[in-house]
């Protein structure tokens, strides 16, 4: 007994002294890298310069964002694409004034420059997660100090950068917008995506009962896994149908839609009276036909429209300052996990794009930005993972 508690004694001090050594070399790290990146004036970033497929898309050298008042610099570990990168890609986008035509929208990093009226909300050296207005797709962005998140306990910068646009876009088409209500039954389409992997497990997290719609069965698995109550593949069957055998007659309180035209009449169909139909996406579709005004009066159906990156920054940060107080503590706990399909290094984004126009992702398709990208995730799962082995052999001592 007293050699185990010995040999216990010494492997803690042992993990104890690798975890301060990592801890130091990652603060001497990140002080030569901040020291670095104040005498840097360009930065690298993903870059087009005419519309077209993911081919055009190249790695160029751009100057770093000046810096409003508002404002913090952000060093970018990771980065993510979502369907308006895409889109924007194609010229399908318009990016709202003001916004940075470099695609991206949404990062983790740390904070390496501060903004004269920032305050003392943010300070330089702070690992956080952040909502951007485009540029999120290079080493650098400036980014409203409003739209800015710490990164939940536990969690490393890839998983950070897969939370900001998709959940806060979720949160906001759920609560801000379709009023969810506990026991609601929510139809999400494309239940596999990101918004639609994030938006199960916050319904799941309200109480109410998540439907989802996918093109295949290891997406539907996936999406039953994560919470849902039942799930449906478009391609097989008519899942107005199904929703309506599923909720026996009910039909579905709350609809997240990102297809829009072909859907607009099973939509209709699975709906109950007094519906909610959010459209935040026209993947299938910018036109419909047939007598939609018509069913809309039928079942009192409320028809709602929406965007997050048309946003004013001000909705932005009271959406940001929502989430922030309503969910980022059940990442902590585990509760709330950000699904991640794969990851490409910023100079592979066309192929990035290729997975996602493909539909094969099945949650986020991350971009790893920085270049010392693998050893600062690396240190803070190394550091996370020591922890953990500590405690648990302090807890069996």
């Amino acid at each position: 007994m007293v050699l185990l508690l010995r040999y216990s004694c010494k492997l803690i001090s042992r993990v104890s002294f690798f975890v301060c050594i990592l801890c130091t070399a990652f603060r001497l790290n990140a002080v030569i890298s901040h020291a670095e990146s104040n005498n840097k004036t360009e930065m690298l970033a993903a870059y087009f310069d005419s519309p077209g497929e993911p081919d055009v898309l190249y790695v160029n050298q751009v100057p770093i964002p000046e810096l409003e008042d508002n404002e913090v610099l952000v060093k970018v570990q990771a980065s993510a694409i979502n369907r308006a990168d895409t889109l924007q890609r194609r010229g399908l986008y318009p990016i709202p004034p003001g916004a940075s035509p470099i695609l991206g929208l949404e990062v983790s990093g740390t904070i390496e420059k501060v903004g004269a009226s920032v305050g003392s909300a943010w300070k330089v050296g702070d690992k956080v997660m952040c909502l951007c207005n485009g540029g999120g797709n290079a080493e650098f962005v400036a980014v409203h100090f409003k739209h800015v998140m710490p990164m939940p306990a536990n969690t490393n910068f890839l998983e950070a950068a897969a939370i900001p646009e998709v959940w806060l876009t979720a949160f906001q088409l759920l609560h801000f917008v379709g009023k969810l209500q506990p026991e609601d039954y929510v139809l999400i389409h494309a239940g596999a995506s990101g918004v639609g992997t994030a938006a199960i497990q916050l319904v799941t997290l309200a109480k109410g009962k998540a439907i989802v719609t996918a093109g295949s069965e290891d997406k539907i698995k996936l999406a039953l896994e994560l919470g849902a109550s039942a799930g449906f593949n478009y391609k097989e069957t008519d899942f107005s149908e199904e929703v309506m055998k599923f909720t026996e007659g009910r039909g579905v309180n709350l609809i997240l839609d990102c297809v829009g035209g072909v859907y607009w009449e099973m939509n209709v169909n699975c709906l109950a009276m007094d519906g909610r139909w959010v459209l935040y996406g026209l993947l299938g579709g910018r036109s419909v036909n047939g007598n939609l005004f018509l069913e809309l009066l039928k079942k009192r159906i409320s028809l709602m429209a929406t965007t997050l990156r048309t946003r004013t920054d001000e909705y932005k940060g009271q959406l940001v300052e929502a989430f922030s107080q309503q969910a980022l503590s059940h990442f902590e706990r585990g509760y709330l996990k950000p699904v991640m399909d794969s990851v490409f290094p910023l100079d592979q984004i066309s192929a990035a794009h290729e997975k996602m126009e493909a539909n094969k992702n099945m949650g986020k398709i991350m971009i790893r930005v920085a270049k010392d990208n693998t050893d600062a995730i690396g240190v803070v799962d190394s550091i996370n993972n020591i922890n953990k082995e500590e405690t648990q052999i302090k807890a069996e001592l």
